[in-house]
């Protein structure tokens, strides 16, 4: 069992609700943490969803992903905004991980939190394509799982408001 997490560098798996529901601190670049949780700031995420709209346009794939908690917005860029790093994926790469991006498509999207326009998104870094439709109920179980052993849950957050 982790003691604790190190948030900057790793894709926290999450609700759509609990990336809707961070807390914003307004710095340069913005921090954000979870409601409930330990002082702990985020930076990455990783959701599983349902591509419920879609917008391709030639700079960028915009679309929603729906996991039965909320709707959360995601843009894929498929040009790179800054030089490439080691770690980037080529322009190639990106074009297909575009065209898995398909209305009705089950995703799991892992990326960067970010703020546009004072809306939250997941710049995407990866997408993946979900064949088995029992992965959406493991990813919530594996986020309960983890938020009461690794985020340390504050011991109020399952309960009702």
């Amino acid at each position: 069992m982790a003691t604790g997490w190190s948030s900057r560098m790793t894709h926290a798996k999450l609700l759509a609700a609990e990336v809707l529901s961070v807390t914003v601190y307004p710095c340069s670049p913005p921090s954000f943490s979870i409601p409930r949780r330990s002082p702990s700031s985020i930076s990455r995420a990783e959701i599983l969803g349902v591509v419920v709209s879609l917008e391709s346009k030639p700079k960028f794939v915009k679309f929603l992903l729906d996991d039965g908690t909320g709707c959360v917005p995601c843009i894929l860029w498929l040009h790179p905004l800054l030089p490439p790093s080691d770690n980037d994926p080529t322009p190639e790469l990106l074009r297909l991980q575009a065209r898995t991006v398909r209305l009705g498509e089950q995703l799991r999207v892992r990326g960067r939190i970010t703020l546009y326009r004072a809306q939250l998104q997941i710049t995407v870094a990866d997408v993946f394509v979900e064949k088995d439709p029992n992965m959406e109920t493991f990813h919530r179980l594996d986020c309960l799982r983890l938020a009461k052993r690794s985020y340390h849950l504050h011991k109020d957050a399952f309960t009702s408001t």
